[in-house]
């Protein structure tokens, strides 16, 4: 199974939250991750976060990060590129999506395109789970 993870999917990985363990077990039955480069620093963002409002303590948030930069090789990053941004604004325009959400969408479909196999959109945000739905990619958990 081929599985794109958007940065809401990744960070549970690290984190712990809802959704973490099926997360987890999503990452085992996969035969290939990818994820936009974009997820890099939103990843990184989202555990500096948890450790401001003191959801971890600094030492844990900083094992977090380090364990997220050690695996990051472990994922293909699609890079942000003039056409991908291009269709990413587009995709936000017509789905209401925020910034790197569209970026997230544009990625996945580059991939579902590019492989011509079935790509799993892994994600946790609704408004991009909804359009993965729409434009015909795999979208997971099957309910949000």
């Amino acid at each position: 199974m081929i599985v794109y993870l958007d940065a809401s999917a990744i960070v549970k990985r690290y984190l712990a939250e809802a959704g973490s363990p099926s997360v987890d077990r999503l990452v085992v039955q996969a035969s290939v991750l990818g994820t936009s480069l974009v997820s890099r620093v939103e990843v990184a963002a989202a555990i500096a976060r948890a450790a401001r409002m003191n959801a971890l303590l600094a030492a844990e948030a900083e094992k977090a990060l380090k364990t997220f930069r050690a695996q990051w090789a472990d994922l293909i990053a699609t890079p942000v590129t003039q056409s991908l941004v291009a269709r990413a604004d587009s995709l936000a325009w017509d789905y209401g999506l925020r910034g790197y959400d569209a970026v997230h969408l544009a990625s996945a479909l580059l991939w579902h395109e590019a492989l011509s196999e079935p790509v799993t959109l892994a994600t946790f945000d609704r408004e991009l789970w909804v359009a993965g739905q729409v434009v015909g990619l795999t979208v997971w958990p099957e309910t949000l």
